[in-house]
């Protein structure tokens, strides 16, 4: 059952971009699209992109006295330290990672703004359990940027009897973090972007421990990989076209050249 009071639009006009403009002009790029549907200038769009190595801080991870620290060991993992519009903790992603930002003018925009968490981490689960990951939704304890609506895989057992092949110390339970999601509100329209891991996870979980060391925030790095962690030789175009199958189940799809 889908979850919630949330519609998909009758259209969606989507933009597969495929050269990525750079870490803050990708950041940027959204936000421009939201105003954009706020004027009346644009419908409800779909953008979907590989990005540059990100680490992309909350507002209230602005305010720590890390913070410095932390953008200092951003970029020396090769991560551009940014400040994100929307809420939540620091998230890092690069190439291996798909970004899916869900732009649409709405005259209350507010309506529904909770809703559409669960509806959309509904959507990724769908699209990752379509290439046989086993994906669920659900905050997994001690996880970075943590999320009521967190899309999380698990692994697959090694041999009947053998248990999950986990390793539970500290209370683990062996899920990892392959979604996270976040959401910017205005008068009149409203964005939902989405990070989805899939191939290349340990530089991220290094940039996430030096980061998340220095803002002085716990987490568990075992909470974080990507896909292909879990189903080898998956690749962001796979996990591309999952996600394009069941927006094109929900709604018209209209590719923009």
């Amino acid at each position: 059952m889908r979850p919630g009071p949330v519609h998909m639009a009758p259209a969606l006009s989507v933009l597969r971009q495929d050269v990525s403009s750079g870490a803050a002009a990708d950041l940027d790029g959204a936000l421009t699209l939201l105003a954009s549907a706020r004027a009346g200038e644009i419908g409800p769009t779909l953008r979907l992109y590989r990005p540059k190595p990100t680490m992309a801080f909350g507002q209230r991870d602005a305010n720590l006295p890390g913070f410095a620290a932390a953008s200092a060991a951003a970029a020396g993992h090769g991560f551009e330290p940014l400040i994100r519009k929307a809420g939540g903790r620091a998230a890092a992603y690069h190439q291996g990672c798909l970004i899916v930002d869900h732009i649409e003018p709405q005259h209350d925009a507010m309506v529904h703004a909770k809703p559409r968490f669960g509806y959309f981490g509904e959507l990724f689960a769908q699209a990752l359990q379509s290439l046989s990951v086993d994906a669920g939704i659900g905050e997994i304890p001690r996880e970075y940027c943590p999320g009521e609506y967190t899309v999380f895989g698990r692994p697959a057992a090694r041999n009947a009897g053998d248990g999950d092949g986990v390793d539970h110390t500290g209370g683990w339970d062996g899920r990892i973090k392959l979604v996270g999601t976040a959401q910017r509100v205005v008068a009149g329209a409203w964005l939902f972007s989405s990070v989805i891991v899939v191939e290349d996870s340990a530089p991220l979980r290094s940039v996430l421990t030096d980061c998340y060391a220095a803002l002085g925030l716990d987490w568990n790095p075992l909470t974080a990989g990507g896909a292909a962690d879990l189903v080898p030789r998956l690749t962001v175009d796979d996990v591309t076209d999952a996600v394009l199958r069941v927006y094109a189940d929900r709604t018209e799809l209209n590719f923009c050249s």
